[in-house]
């Protein structure tokens, strides 16, 4: 049996050059695109691909405030924050027929945040018999769908469903 999952996509971020400080602070700072995966931008807070996704559509609302706890974020950002990951699951709903989803804040590196230094909530597409034997046996994710085509359909998805709300 062979036990090599080959991910040659990884070597990007493996081998590449990161920005100094917050990648999180980073990504506002860029114009939108496949190269920083940002879906949308509000006012407190902007949504982002997850380029290293569990599944299919995983992607995260962040504040532009930069804050590692909920309790130093402004009951605005807050507000927004819930919004915005409203709009995301409609997204994924309609352009990526997901049944279902994941929403959560790991708050902290404890709590299994990759990023702990700066709070963001993941919104992850379920679809019935996604966890397949390859996640429960080997610890691996199939993910069948390219960011690529994935990006474009929720940007479309979440733009649109934002149209008529906003400001």
């Amino acid at each position: 049996m062979n036990n090599q999952m080959w991910a040659p996509w990884r070597m990007g971020w493996i081998r590449g050059e990161r920005p100094e400080g917050c990648i999180f602070c980073h990504l506002p700072t860029v114009d939108d695109g496949l190269d920083n995966l940002v879906l949308y931008r509000g006012e407190t807070c902007y949504i982002v691909l997850n380029l290293y996704p569990y599944i299919n559509g995983h992607s995260m609302v962040i504040p532009y405030q930069h804050s590692a706890s909920l309790t130093e974020l402004p009951p605005e950002t807050l507000t927004e924050m819930m919004q915005l990951a409203s709009v995301t699951a409609e997204a994924a709903r309609a352009c990526l027929k997901a049944e279902g989803f994941n929403i959560g804040i790991n708050m902290g590196k404890a709590a299994g945040a990759g990023i702990g230094e700066h709070l963001h909530m993941h919104i992850v597409p379920r679809w019935s018999g996604d966890n397949n034997f390859l996640s429960v046996t080997a610890g691996v994710r199939v993910i069948s769908q390219g960011l690529e085509e994935t990006y474009a359909l929720l940007r479309e998805a979440i733009n649109s469903l934002m149209g008529s709300a906003q400001r």
